[in-house]
């Protein structure tokens, strides 16, 4: 990533803290990005998080949360676990403490697990933004899927199949992917590469 992106990612952050009326602590900027910079990530990359925060900026009147949540929601990642959410959340309030705004950033970012079942209309934005890369057009949904793969180097050919399978099925089997009005147009595209995707899962299976 450029001096120049990172710059832009920069003041991004800060404005979310200014919006909140929060003042960043000091190296957090720094000890997010040296997170999503860790090696055995591919996909889950300070890449993730320029995406999501391009695609926050065609949401009107979001509350400033949401784009903190967004910085935070995969501060730690590790694809062996499964509480990574938690984990990231709680790291987000021990910067935040204990505030409103901390309770909202928790929310948030847990809303991001997938499986959870929010009504609350940022809590499921968050979770839009997150999931928008499935709507990604060509050649990025292909690069996103090797992303994966290379993050789950860990598990062979036929054990990888089988995890990602179930995923991908999760989230072709809801009634709607996007819980979202503004990412609802996002549909159509989701289900085409998911569709590509597990048929290619299940071809490869043969």
């Amino acid at each position: 990533m450029s001096d120049h992106l990172l710059i832009l990612l920069k003041d991004q952050f800060q404005r979310a803290f200014a919006a909140a009326k929060v003042t960043a602590p000091k190296g957090v900027f720094e000890a997010l990005c040296d997170r999503y910079r860790e090696p055995h990530r591919a996909y889950h990359t300070l890449q993730h998080i320029n995406e999501c925060l391009g695609h926050l900026k065609t949401v009107r009147n979001a509350p400033p949360a949401v784009a903190i949540a967004l910085w935070f929601h995969d501060a730690i990642y590790d694809p062996q676990r499964q509480d990574n959410e938690e984990r990231s959340a709680a790291w987000a309030r021990e910067i935040l403490g204990k505030t409103p705004l901390a309770d909202q950033v928790e929310k948030m970012i847990l809303a991001t697990k997938h499986g959870a079942i929010t009504i609350d209309v940022y809590e499921r934005l968050v979770a839009d933004i997150d999931l928008a890369i499935l709507a990604a057009g060509e050649p990025r949904y292909s690069e996103y899927e090797a992303q994966i793969r290379r993050e789950y180097a860990y598990l062979d050919d036929a054990a990888y199949r089988a995890e990602r399978f179930k995923l991908l099925r999760s989230f072709s089997d809801r009634v709607y992917i996007y819980g979202s009005a503004e990412f609802r147009a996002l549909e159509t595209r989701a289900r085409k590469n998911l569709e590509r995707s597990i048929n290619a899962l299940i071809v490869g299976k043969k």
